[in-house]
């Protein structure tokens, strides 16, 4: 008899691990897992080495290093033209999925609902199961992963407490319109609806589209929990350093939780980070560095039969194999790391019913080297 009952009987080892594994077991190129593999900016590790050598090795303040929330609020109000507290609506965290966590934690009760959009980042669903609410999934519109509207104006109820929503996209790479946003306006207003925004791709976004980030609509912002990542932005996402933008009522409540789950976050990092910011072509090249890494790997892969579909942020570009077999694409990715060499994510493992559209989710946020040898080996790649 197990001394625990599980909270998540669902969940076993992820499909991150699982792919990692397989590509360590084959020598494969790893383009599963999301994160760089060619080096940070020099000057912030030795800004982080020099905050440690004077002196800032001791608790932060809980709600963040206080020059670094100022920072944010500057960076918000010049790229969003929104004013926010650094002192009351800022609250820096260990990563930005432990900023989405204590935003749900904070919020839900059992028997809430919290509209998903799937395919979704993995840590959403058991997030809002561990707090004993109810995900009501909604598929996005294959192939171009639209929002359907009027899908969720039907799948609104009196117990609907949330609407998940990430921008730029993590799996497919799309990304939410003005028009999204204000549909978005519209289903919520007159509720208690509460939104948590993903945005920890906000400036991996490409082909000069603007980030429609909830920052921008002060009726939106009022009832929200926006979330980001340093780790994406600066190529050290081993760092897990984030922070939460929400009204100060809604700020206050989830620094309650955040208190007695870590605290306060790494302390040298926070006042390395202060000071890089200043350096504002830092992120705003951000976007054009990783779209000339999404070109280039959308040329190597036209030497296979893979079928790009269209990415306008994040680090993932998806591949559409329908043409080639009607095989599992589960099965197709393990055999793509047995057989070609190259390790994928089926885009089904971001389902809870494991829709399967034959995609597979490519990493492209690597050295030029990484791309040109998993498309080389892809290319010579045999279904057999």
């Amino acid at each position: 008899m197990s001394r625990i009952i599980t909270k998540l009987p669902q969940v076993g080892t992820t499909i991150f691990t699982v792919m990692s594994q397989l590509a360590v077991e084959h020598n494969a190129v790893n383009l599963g897992q999301g994160f760089p593999d060619f080096p940070m900016d020099g000057q912030l590790t030795d800004l982080v080495n020099k905050a440690m050598k004077n002196g800032y090795n001791q608790y932060a303040h809980m709600h963040g290093y206080l020059p670094l929330r100022e920072k944010i609020a500057e960076k918000i109000q010049k790229l969003y033209n929104t004013s926010v507290s650094a002192d009351s609506e800022i609250t820096v965290t260990p990563g930005g999925t432990y900023a989405l966590y204590t935003a749900l934690t904070t919020v839900l009760v059992p028997g809430d609902e919290v509209i998903v959009f799937e395919p979704a980042y993995d840590s959403y669903v058991p997030a809002i199961e561990l707090n004993g609410a109810k995900p009501v999934f909604i598929s996005l519109k294959y192939p171009e992963y639209a929002v359907p509207w009027e899908e969720v104006r039907n799948k609104i109820t009196s117990r609907t407490r949330m609407i998940m929503i990430n921008t730029p996209h993590n799996p497919t790479g799309s990304v939410l319109s003005e028009e999204d946003m204000v549909q978005l306006q519209s289903v919520v207003e007159d509720t208690n609806i509460i939104i948590v925004s993903d945005e920890v791709y906000e400036h991996l976004i490409f082909d000069n589209i603007p980030h429609q980030s909830i920052l921008r609509f002060p009726r939106l912002l009022e009832r929200s929990f926006v979330c980001f990542s340093f780790g994406k932005t600066y190529h050290c996402t081993g760092w897990k350093m984030g922070y939460c933008v929400a009204p100060a009522d809604i700020t206050a409540e989830f620094r309650k939780v955040h208190q007695f789950n870590c605290f306060s976050a790494n302390t040298p990092v926070q006042v390395a980070l202060a000071e890089f910011l200043q350096y504002e072509e830092a992120y705003l090249s951000l976007g054009q560095f990783l779209q000339h890494k999404r070109d280039y790997f959308q040329q190597l892969m036209m030497q296979t039969p893979f079928k790009a579909l269209p990415s306008y942020g994040s680090y993932f570009q998806c591949f559409s194999y329908a043409h080639l077999t009607d095989e599992n694409d589960r099965l197709f990715a393990e055999r793509l790391v047995k057989e070609a060499g190259v390790a994928t994510i089926p885009v089904s493992a971001f389902y809870s019913n494991a829709e399967d559209n034959k995609v597979l989710r490519l990493c492209f946020a690597k050295k030029a080297t990484t791309l040109e040898s998993a498309a080389k080996r892809l290319s010579n790649f045999k279904l057999g």
